[in-house]
């Protein structure tokens, strides 16, 4: 099985989301693996956005993904990553389609509620960067076998 990191930023926590948005997830038949509900640390942020690093808007990501608890997440399934982008929507919430957490819920490009990897190495990445294996729990809900066998 797939696995993909998933985090409910400031704006979803928030504005009281976080079990709307879990529970599209649970809905759809994935596993939650891992969860940490916490503030988040400068340089741990630092290091998430690191790819935008010489961007204008890091330090805006930094100073918002700090600003307030999160949400971090594991999720496992099959297909879960590309799954979960189409759950998740367009990155621009006016462009994300409805039906979409950030087409239902999402206000502007920089309040756009979730995150999601979006590439195989990029979920093993991010995984590995915001848990440690001793925090993920490998498990079968009861409807694995109607989901999967």
């Amino acid at each position: 099985m797939e696995r993909t990191f998933l985090m409910i930023k400031p704006d979803g926590v928030q504005r009281g989301l976080i079990s709307e948005i879990i529970g599209r997830f649970e809905k759809k038949g994935f596993t939650l693996v891992g969860m940490k509900f916490m503030a988040v640390p400068r340089e741990l942020a630092e290091k998430h956005y690191g790819v935008h690093r010489e961007r204008p808007f890091f330090a805006g990501l930094v100073d918002f993904i700090t600003s307030s608890p999160v949400v971090a997440m594991v999720w496992e399934g099959e297909d879960v990553i590309a799954s979960a982008r189409k759950i998740i929507g367009a990155t621009k919430p006016q462009e994300a389609d409805p039906g979409t957490i950030r087409g239902d819920l999402g206000l502007t490009v920089g309040r756009n509620i979730i995150h999601g990897s979006d590439a195989p190495d990029t979920a093993e990445a991010e995984i590995a960067l915001w848990f440690t294996a001793a925090e993920l729990v490998s498990w079968k809900t009861s409807a694995t076998s109607w989901l999967y066998e």
